[in-house]
């Protein structure tokens, strides 16, 4: 079955709880990733998305339209707070992306993959070994 972890909002509205490892940690440098987040880059956890369980609050959505490849994501949201805790994707179907801040716990999981480094601000360093994308990373078919 696999441990649980839980996760949720700044405010506390909003819990979840996911069970197992992640499919993939990440490290996005995407421009919207950065502008969403006002931040650097993103720290994400992808999970299957029988493995992801809201637990607490009602979310809102949002969509994203990308202007490169023209896909959606969709960003889930504490609507009382505002923190984006989720995401789906067109990339990713059956997939939920969790923003790892969220977690009580974000330091359990391991993050061996960089994607869009060609959007990395230059004072970002991607540590030695691990694997880096110019674009978006798509694990081999199962």
């Amino acid at each position: 079955m696999g441990e649980k972890h839980l996760g949720g909002c700044i405010c506390g509205a909003v819990r979840y709880q996911v069970t197992g490892d992640p499919v993939m940690g990440t490290v996005c440098h995407c421009r919207f990733c950065q502008k969403r987040l006002a931040s650097a880059f993103a720290v994400l956890a992808s999970f299957n998305e029988e493995a992801v369980e809201f637990q607490q609050g009602e979310t809102q959505e949002v969509e994203h339209r990308s202007d490169e490849s023209g896909r959606w994501l969709r960003m889930r949201f504490c609507p009382k707070c505002g923190t984006t805790v989720s995401h789906t994707s067109q990339r990713r179907p059956g997939w939920v992306t969790i923003a790892a801040g969220t977690f009580d716990d974000p330091s359990w999981f391991a993050v061996t993959r960089h994607i869009w480094v060609r959007s990395k601000l230059p004072w970002v360093s991607i540590p030695e070994g691990a694997e880096a994308y110019e674009q978006a990373y798509l694990p081999p078919a199962s």
